[in-house]
């Protein structure tokens, strides 16, 4: 057996007897014994500071914990634009099925020459509503093109007439080209930024009004992983999402005042209209360093990037975005603002 050290003050019945008295009570013990036979210069610099401690009010605060207070959207009214199909028509499904009555914003139609998806329809955008409305929920479709910011004040009015209230906004809408910056026409550049950076700042001025007025209100923007990194071919749409970036951060700061909060979520390749067409299938298999074949299909664009990808995935699914959007529209989100929150598969990891 081990001996005892006759040295060791410690070691005596002593010690058993701080130890017996708990890990917690015996550090007590020695740190007030310390304190009392140090000199004040070596004193901890971070003294305690008795209470109350003031919290924050209600409107302020995520709140107690609660089951699904990250989901539950009860009594909410939002809205989402470019909500036809796609990522749009996810999010206003999912808020309808976690109890928001939604308003489904959509051009329904040709925005430029320069998108290489083919145009949302109308038939798409009353199916988005014919979905919310299977949750039970409050849904009507809104043509509009957010480009045109009188089109987007108009709609707000109307909608806060009907509904009483504008608790969340969504702007989702966006188009995407493809060309080289040396082979660009003007409307390459400009149609992408005027729809997908212009779009969303006018949403923005449009419906943050009537959220001020009531002090309360969530924006959620949809930026994009191609803004945060340079896409070869793609500059005006990562550009427009990069801006989008700005926009959000600088609306978080001024919005706070109001209880409003203002983030942006950053999807990454996601299976919709803009990605299932020839050139996005090409930059995908060439952003994989793979060989591409003048027309590639769907299946060896996933197999091509799948293995780039952490999660081992060719693309997402717009219902994998949607409840990020969920939460950021919850009372549990109450003090996250100013935030990019990617939902990527892991593709986010690769870039600071």
């Amino acid at each position: 057996m081990p001996t005892q050290n006759q040295n060791d003050p410690l070691s005596s019945p002593a010690r058993r007897s701080i130890l017996a008295l708990g890990g917690g009570v015996a550090a007590v013990g020695l740190a007030a014994s310390t304190l009392n036979t140090a000199s004040a210069s070596e004193r901890p610099v971070a003294e305690p500071v008795s209470g109350p401690y003031p919290v924050p009010p209600p409107e302020k605060t995520a709140g107690p914990i609660k089951p699904a207070r990250g989901t539950n959207l009860t009594g909410k009214v939002a809205v989402v634009t470019g909500a036809a199909r796609g990522i749009g028509r996810a999010i206003a499904v999912e808020f309808a099925a976690n109890g928001a009555d939604v308003i489904a914003l959509d051009i329904a139609g040709p925005v430029s020459p320069t998108a290489d998806a083919a145009p949302a329809t109308k038939t798409e955008l009353e199916e988005t509503v014919a979905q919310i409305r299977a949750y039970g929920r409050r849904g009507e479709a809104i043509v509009a093109d957010i480009r045109k910011i009188k089109q987007l004040r108009s709609a707000a009015d109307h909608i806060e007439r009907t509904y009483g209230k504008i608790d969340c906004v969504v702007a989702n809408a966006a188009i995407q080209g493809w060309k080289p910056l040396l082979e660009m026409a003007d409307n390459d550049w400009e149609d992408q930024i005027q729809n997908n950076l212009t779009g969303t700042a006018n949403t923005v001025r449009a419906f943050a009004p009537k959220m001020v007025a009531r002090k309360y209100g969530r924006l959620i923007l949809l930026s994009s992983m191609q803004g945060r990194m340079g896409t070869m071919s793609g500059a005006s749409y990562s550009a427009s999402k990069w801006g989008i970036l700005g926009l959000m951060k600088s609306a978080a700061l001024e919005l706070g005042r109001y209880n409003i909060t203002c983030n942006a979520i950053l999807p990454g390749l996601v299976g919709t209209a803009l990605t299932y067409n020839e050139q996005r299938f090409r930059a995908a298999i060439a952003q994989s360093n793979k060989a591409v074949s003048p027309y590639p299909t769907a299946q060896e664009t996933w197999d091509a990037r799948a293995p780039t990808v952490p999660l081992g995935v060719g693309w997402l699914q717009p219902e994998d975005i949607s409840p990020m959007a969920v939460f950021l529209a919850s009372d549990a989100a109450a003090l996250v603002t100013g935030a990019e929150m990617a939902v990527t598969g892991g593709d986010a990891a690769k870039v600071s």
